[in-house]
């Protein structure tokens, strides 16, 4: 199935008016989604929240099963969270991570998840490794089964880094995960909704996402998957009476699906929304999205790397929607809210979202273009054309 990239667009109404690059930021919402979001804050409002919550109930329900379908698992393997960062550290910290466990992860990982691990070390004595990069710029797997010793408690990998095209090779890494049976983590906030993801095929163990991304969802929405063998002995940080039961005075029962997770206050609108946008991609194809979103993004790395002073930055075998590059002499920072005035959408990747990968590389800021499947060959010609006046100094 190819992408009618006129439906596409009719159902983005602003890129009538703008050239949205800013898709790993936060993708357009369709109009499907965004008449559900409405639809229900106006319900809401006519009726109250928990009373809305009611008669949508139903509806809310299937959004586990649209999650489902999208990852190729359980509806009891998945929980809706805040965001994809909220997802992640839920995850991290119901693992029992101890003095001496050692956690091996990426060269490219994301700062909050990085963070994560310095607090897990300072506080529990958790050791980090990093697995190096191969030849190419992507997670090296043989480095990684050289690393794997008992003390390895957990992999913990971005599949797609923040700050570039790279698509790191989750599914070998899995492989490797599931052969010395170590949990794997991995965060696919920037991966869902622009490449498939079948979490039997990746071999992930926990996987986190957001909604507002390549999804196209609202903002405020994620969703956790946590595989079913690995669940029953994980305990979240921190619970209430949705992810518990309290059973007596001194005892509480944990739920015994993924749900043990969230919380009993959600952004019923924004999830209902989340579902519909999860529904809207799988209506497209991940397959369909992904060679689209691929094409677009070798037509863009091609022209600009024509350009004099522009310099690409991406890396890995497999690329996809992300570009980053720099234009010599020119503040990422200062060009953002310049093509803005041209109604043309970017965004600045600055080191500290993936330190480690900066310090090696000695990135400066990076401007970052991420395309999707709505925007068109002409929107690619003339935001190529806004970077060469700009790189000409005009």
């Amino acid at each position: 199935m190819s992408i009618d990239l006129a439906r596409a667009r009719a159902d983005t109404p602003a890129t009538a008016r703008l050239i949205h690059l800013n898709n790993a930021g936060a993708g357009l919402m369709p109009t499907p989604v965004l008449e559900t979001v409405v639809r229900h804050l106006q319900l809401e409002a006519e009726i109250g929240g928990y009373e809305a919550a009611g008669v949508t109930a139903a509806r809310h329900e299937r959004v586990y099963d649209s999650i489902a379908t999208l990852l190729g698992c359980h509806r009891d393997e998945v929980a809706l969270v805040e965001n994809a960062t909220v997802a992640w550290q839920l995850a991290f910290h119901s693992l029992k991570l101890g003095s001496g466990d050692r956690i091996l992860t990426a060269e490219a990982e994301y700062a909050s998840n990085y963070i994560g691990f310095l607090q897990a070390s300072r506080s529990r004595g958790v050791e980090v490794a990093v697995v190096p990069n191969d030849p190419d710029g992507a997670f090296d797997v043989a480095a990684l089964e050289r690393m794997i010793d008992p003390r390895v408690k957990l992999i913990a990998v971005t599949h797609v880094p923040t700050n570039g095209g790279l698509v790191n090779p989750a599914a070998a890494i899995g492989k490797v995960a599931r052969a010395h049976k170590i949990p794997f983590l991995l965060d696919a906030c920037q991966s869902a909704g622009q490449l498939p993801l079948d979490v039997d095929a990746v071999g992930c163990d926990m996987l986190s996402a957001t909604g507002r991304k390549y999804l196209r969802g609202p903002r405020g929405t994620g969703f956790l998957y946590v595989r079913r063998s690995l669940l029953e002995g994980l305990e979240p940080p921190f619970i209430d009476l949705q992810g518990a039961r309290w059973v007596a005075p001194d005892r509480y029962e944990l739920r015994p699906d993924a749900r043990r997770f969230e919380n009993w206050e959600n952004y019923i609108a924004g999830q209902l929304g989340l579902g519909a946008a999860v529904d809207y991609a799988l209506g497209w194809g991940l397959h369909a999205i992904a060679a689209r979103v691929g094409a677009l993004a070798d037509m863009l790395r091609t022209r600009l790397a024509a350009i004099p002073g522009i310099g690409l930055r991406d890396l890995g075998r497999q690329r996809c929607g992300i570009v980053s590059f720099t234009v010599a002499g020119r503040e990422p920072r200062e060009l953002v809210p310049l093509l803005r005035q041209q109604h043309i959408n970017v965004s600045a990747s600055g080191p500290s979202s993936t330190l480690l990968d900066a310090l090696a590389r000695r990135l400066p800021d990076l401007l970052r273009a991420s395309v999707h499947y709505y925007n068109s060959e002409t929107e690619i010609d003339r935001f190529v054309q806004a970077i060469a006046a700009i790189a000409r100094g005009r």
